[in-house]
């Protein structure tokens, strides 16, 4: 389910983004570029740019979030967006209205812009095939399919504290099987060129395609830890899971969580990333999350100013880089 082309206009500006597959190395780049002028902004006393001045921005989350709903509406704000939070809970869908009418009454509503959330792997791709066409949609997270703004925030944060990941190892440890995330984060490492990247998980938590992807593939924590430099952690997502994968956390932690001792296994300079929410003394120690390799509340931060390039770039308000 890739549908890349769909995110790109005719004229080759990106008008929506469902995925990073396909995106291609040079796009990613000024994603990254344009947030890293956007991080700036976050250090002012008036965290405001005109950009998205006169536009409407909808977040329409069918799943709960706290960090990525709140980031995209803190990003629109500081835009200069109008912003729309839809309680879907309450909202008509839960009367029965489909997906496409819901988005239909709010593009009659003048709406400009949906983030959206779903469960359903493919629902950001179904809504950007019928919204019109200067309407944008921004994948949040659709199913098991992609994640896409949260793999543009950790590869930014890897990026600030690694320059060349060329010249670096990324391990990704935990639930890969059931994780978004690390689809988006491989496809958009593999873009931009990194020097490796290690998939570090028990059998079972292991998609089949991964190293089709050219990921390296580990069952031995400690082996796939040596030497890394960079290492992400994953939440184990239970609700994903139609049966029982592994015995208990209690045990997958002894097996497969991240401790100083494991840590220690890395390069000594290696940063500890986690897309959140983190379960501790699940997937990961304490002593490991809040210790100084962690920047996992960096990539939160990281996170506004990706989300701010990203809505601007859609709606075509960017400031132009040179030679474009």
């Amino acid at each position: 389910m890739v549908d890349g082309d769909i995110q790109f206009a005719p004229d080759g500006r990106l008008r929506h983004c469902l995925t990073t597959e396909g995106m291609g190395g040079e796009r990613i780049t000024e994603i990254l570029d344009l947030a890293e002028s956007f991080a700036g902004v976050n250090d002012k006393t008036i965290k405001k740019v005109p950009l998205l001045r006169g536009h409407t921005v909808v977040n329409l989350f069918f799943e709960s979030s706290t960090r990525t709903r709140s980031t995209f509406e803190l990003a629109a704000k500081r835009l200069s967006a109008d912003v729309l939070n839809i309680d879907v809970q309450r909202s008509a869908t839960s009367k029965g209205e489909s997906l496409l009418d819901t988005i239909a009454n709010l593009q009659a509503m003048q709406c400009d812009l949906f983030v959206m959330r779903h469960p359903e792997s493919g629902a950001a791709n179904l809504v950007a095939r019928h919204v019109d066409d200067d309407v944008h949609v921004i994948n949040a997270g659709d199913g098991l399919h992609a994640h896409p703004t949260q793999a543009l925030l950790d590869v930014f944060t890897m990026r600030r504290h690694k320059p060349d990941l060329s010249e670096r190892s990324v391990a990704i440890v935990g639930d890969l099987r059931h994780s978004r995330v690390a689809r988006s984060e491989i496809h958009a490492l593999r873009a931009l060129g990194v020097g490796e990247i290690r998939a570090i998980a028990p059998r079972t938590l292991l998609p089949v395609d991964l190293e089709g992807l050219g990921v390296r593939v580990y069952e031995d924590i400690d082996a796939g830890l040596a030497d890394v430099d960079i290492v992400v952690m994953l939440r184990l997502q239970r609700e994903r899971m139609e049966h029982a994968l592994l015995p208990s956390s209690s045990e997958y932690f002894a097996g497969w969580g991240l401790t100083p001792e494991r840590l220690a296994r890395a390069r000594p300079d290696a940063i500890v990333m986690h897309p959140g929410p983190t379960n501790r003394g699940v997937e990961i120690d304490s002593r490991v999350a809040d210790g100084p390799q962690s920047v996992i509340l960096e990539q939160v931060t990281n996170g506004i100013a990706i989300r701010m390039a990203v809505m601007a770039l859609v709606a075509g308000t960017a400031p132009q880089r040179e030679g474009r």
